[in-house]
């Protein structure tokens, strides 16, 4: 099933945008291990809607309501389940939809795939509301992992073509990691972050939408988790990185780039640093055959502008099979950058800790 995700830290995802609630339920969780519930409500509001100008109107709590695998403050080893509610609901706004293909959208799309009978209110299951789910499994993922010592963070790295600070790749330190996520707006440079807002409030006045990149890294990470071929820790970061809406793009280290370099500008020279091996660069972005090399592990992943914009556009009814035209309107983000940088630290600290666990097991936490 498409909504089900990992081997180890096993997730499948439930609900639509409109439904009475979404949430999610974690498999293959160690056992005693706590949980700090104020933490992943913080790290859920990150995400949360209706915080700023530069997100949708739509309000909702976030809240998540722990149904199972959860008791005496930790883990029981048994399934653990989150069930967040949906109250604020405009389904009307998306009547028109069932058959006039928005573009950008997956409404005809999924009307080919499901014979029509997708839920179409908000984006149904298609919609970027799936992601809070995604932000609780991730919250528990981080605090397993910080047990290891291992930290992932997150920022936005462009929109617009206004670019942040980028991670140092070679000594990237814990609060720079972690400092972005603890502002309004997730960014390093506070001024670079000003020119972005004023980008996105002039896309929203212009009745349009920008995109962007997130950058996203893992720090004490110890060298030797993935597996070559398939089970490579770019694998599965990516497989589940690609399982955010709006995500067109994905690099890791030196990415695209190094397709320009020779093999001796681009080869990251092993060192010695405390009697720890090193890299003197990290082209790679922490990750040589799939297994970690000890180094950050840094990537980047590109989001696509908000499909949902008020300017009318060309489309189809795919029903009367007529061409016509279409605006959109709603509560939409202008942006969904922002928003998305806690949802990328998610994919990535559940990704970590699948193959984290395929290493340590159940039992060593």
């Amino acid at each position: 099933m498409s909504s089900r995700w990992g081997e180890q830290f096993c997730i499948s995802i439930f609900g639509e945008s409109h439904g009475a609630s979404i949430g999610v339920v974690i498999d293959g969780l160690p056992s005693g291990i706590p949980l700090d519930l104020a933490e992943i409500s913080q790290f859920m509001q990150r995400r949360a809607p209706g915080r700023n100008k530069t997100s949708t109107a739509r309000q909702e709590s976030d809240l998540p309501q722990i149904q199972s695998g959860f008791h005496n403050g930790v883990t029981t080893g048994t399934p653990l389940c989150a069930v967040i509610a949906n109250s604020d609901t405009h389904s009307s706004d998306y009547a028109p939809f069932s058959a006039i293909a928005r573009p950008g959208h997956a409404d005809y799309t999924g009307a080919v795939r499901y014979g029509g009978h997708q839920d179409v209110r908000g984006g149904g299951h298609f919609s970027g509301r799936l992601t809070a789910p995604l932000c609780f499994a991730g919250a528990v993922a981080k605090q397993l992992l910080k047990q290891k010592g291992i930290l992932v963070g997150a920022h936005i790295a462009q929109i617009a073509g206004v670019s942040d600070l980028a991670f140092d790749p070679v000594s990237l330190d814990a609060d720079t990691l972690l400092c972005a996520g603890q502002r309004d707006f997730p960014v390093l440079d506070v001024q670079a972050g000003e020119t972005m807002r004023e980008k996105i409030e002039a896309a929203r006045m212009a009745q349009d939408s920008v995109g962007g990149v997130v950058e996203c890294a893992a720090i004490g990470l110890p060298a030797g988790i993935g597996s070559p071929m398939f089970g490579g820790l770019e694998n599965r970061i990516a497989s589940i990185v690609f399982g955010i809406p709006a995500v067109k793009g994905l690099e890791f280290g030196a990415g695209f780039a190094v397709a320009q370099r020779y093999g001796s500008e681009n080869n990251d020279a092993f060192c010695l640093q405390n009697g720890q091996i090193r890299t003197a660069t990290n082209h790679a972005g922490g990750i040589l055959g799939g297994i970690s090399n000890g180094m950050p592990v840094v990537f980047r992943a590109a989001f696509k502008p908000t499909p949902s914009i008020s300017q009318e556009q060309h489309t189809v009814d795919f029903r009367a099979m007529q061409e016509t035209s279409i605006a959109i309107h709603g509560r939409h983000d202008p942006c969904v950058v922002g928003r998305a940088v806690p949802v990328v630290e998610a994919a990535a600290a559940i990704a970590i800790a699948d193959a984290c666990i395929e290493i340590f097991g159940l039992q060593n936490w």
